[in-house]
């Protein structure tokens, strides 16, 4: 039987092939490291902000750290703009004393407050909630989550019922994220549009409609598109506000002094006096 001859690299081959390697690893670890730096970069307020925080009251291991990397450089690059929140009873108990920044930074001007849920539910804790804001320097407003298996105008009236809007108040808020299992979403739409006449007869004012940024886009753009908008969306790459968003609420886990846990931060594009306008006007 012949032996097979065994194919042996020059040593200079073996050098080529390590040297190629080692080209190939520095030229990795560079991209890389600049891939960081870029990030670093464009991400410094916050991560000054995150490693200002360790050892603190809110201690080293900070596991939202991400997300409030982003909120603060959402926020810093927003300075023109003003910053609110969104609560419910979900927020539980709040330390009203203590709710005036977020991330102790940015001054918060306005907030809403979750006031119904469908035909006949109201939130836990709308009345402290709104009784607190009013004491507060902040614009409030209330919204109702619409539950699209349920009847619109009966929606309406839960609403109605709870909220009593006072001059300077902001609009009244339609939340509506679901889809409907029992309806197609024409049929969902004329019910919006029930709630929203409904509530604009009572109050005389037109309410401000919010969505998610996909849920808008597929479902309600093309009905809805002449109210006042609130998108939510969370995308961490997503950094500024399309043009026909109002208010954008950019993150569900922000941090602020005096609440427990996270709660939703929103920004409203444009000034506190632009804002003003759109209050409740003042009886003469």
């Amino acid at each position: 039987m012949k032996k097979k001859k065994v194919q042996r690299k020059k040593s200079g081959e073996i050098t080529d092939d390590n040297g190629k390697r080692w080209k190939y690893i520095a030229f990795s670890g560079a991209f890389i490291l600049l891939v960081l730096l870029a990030f670093a970069w464009h991400f410094r307020a916050g991560i000054r902000y995150y490693l200002s925080t360790l050892g603190k009251a809110r201690g080293t291991a900070h596991k939202e750290a991400k997300y409030d990397i982003r909120n603060v450089e959402i926020m810093s690059s927003h300075s023109d703009k003003i910053f609110g929140l969104d609560i419910s009873q979900y927020q539980g108990d709040i330390n009203w004393i203590e709710v005036n920044t977020i991330n102790d930074q940015f001054p918060i001007d306005f907030i809403f407050v979750r006031a119904t849920m469908g035909e006949s539910k109201v939130d836990d804790r709308f009345d402290d909630n709104w009784k607190a804001v009013a004491t507060r320097a902040n614009l409030r407003g209330a919204y109702h989550y619409f539950r699209p298996n349920e009847n619109s105008v009966k929606q309406a009236k839960n609403f109605i019922k709870t909220v009593k809007l006072e001059s300077g108040d902001l609009p009244p808020v339609l939340d509506i994220e679901e889809l409907p299992k029992h309806q197609s979403m024409d049929s969902l739409k004329v019910g919006l549009k029930r709630w929203l006449d409904e509530v604009e007869s009572h109050y005389r004012v037109k309410p401000i409609l919010y969505s998610g940024d996909k849920y808008y886009t597929d479902f309600l753009q093309k009905e809805f598109s002449n109210y006042i908008l609130w998108i939510a969306n969370y995308n961490f790459w997503v950094e500024d506000l399309k043009d026909h968003w109002n208010f954008w609420q950019f993150s569900e886990k922000g941090t602020v002094r005096g609440i427990n846990g996270n709660v939703d931060l929103n920004i409203f594009n444009g000034t506190i006096e632009e804002l003003e306008k759109i209050t409740i006007p003042f009886k003469n």
